[in-house]
């Protein structure tokens, strides 16, 4: 559910008519994924995909254009608020709207690289087999997702693992695979590919630097961003 969220609301909120009635969707729709979530039924789980993609669809939106902002890096920055001092409510009051992308791409970028490894390095066999065996239950789940999102007027649908890997191939070796390895260029790639070409990198955020700096840093950003311009960040 977390990966449809954040590709609904963020698309939404910044353009929403109505102050407030993106969030109030979310709330709505948030509720019932947790109680989903305790009972695991998965036609239940299709039903509330339909009906987030469908509602949002509908929102009311204002016919203004923004900038669009990427944000990449280390997993536990990228996605956390606090991590990274809530940067997407930063960059949707600075007048951009962000981009960022799905948490199951790092998990299917690692039962991508169990296959590499076997393929070109030490990796076992077994290790290959229990990640294909995870990416197929990933991929059950997701794929319900995608077929939903394939119906929507306003959102688009994520990009395979395979073809992130393609990407990311053409700047840097798969065989980089500590930590995020290649996944942060397949995302900075995916983006401009997209369109998306104003990029933020979180990568750990220096206690010595002040959060002011990085607000300064981010702002500058957003007027190069609003200009038309491209810029990238750390």
């Amino acid at each position: 559910y977390g990966d449809l969220f954040m590709r609904v609301l963020y698309r939404t909120r910044p353009y929403e008519r109505f102050p407030g009635s993106a969030e109030l969707l979310y709330e709505k729709w948030m509720k019932r994924a947790k109680d989903n979530m305790d009972t695991g039924n998965r036609r239940t789980f299709r039903k509330i995909i339909h009906g987030i993609v469908r509602d949002f669809d509908r929102l009311e939106l204002l016919p203004i254009k923004k900038p669009k902002v990427g944000v990449v890096g280390e997993i536990l920055v990228k996605y956390h608020p606090t991590a990274n001092n809530d940067i997407v409510t930063i960059l949707e009051q600075g007048g951009a709207e962000a981009v960022v992308p799905d948490l199951m791409d790092y998990f299917l970028y690692s039962t991508f690289n169990s296959r590499f490894r076997f393929r070109y390095l030490a990796g076992t066999k077994l290790d290959m087999k229990k990640g294909d065996i995870a990416r197929a239950y990933i991929m059950s789940y997701r794929n319900i997702m995608v077929q939903e999102l394939k119906k929507s007027k306003r959102f688009t649908t994520p990009t395979s693992i395979e073809e992130l890997a393609e990407l990311a191939g053409t700047i840097v070796s798969l065989g980089n695979q500590t930590g995020e390895g290649w996944l942060v260029t397949a995302e900075m790639a995916e983006f401009m590919e997209q369109g998306v070409k104003n990029i933020i990198c979180v990568i750990d955020y220096d206690p010595g630097i002040s959060s002011v700096n990085q607000l300064n840093r981010i702002k500058l950003l957003l007027s190069i961003a609003e200009n038309g311009h491209e810029s990238i960040v750390e």
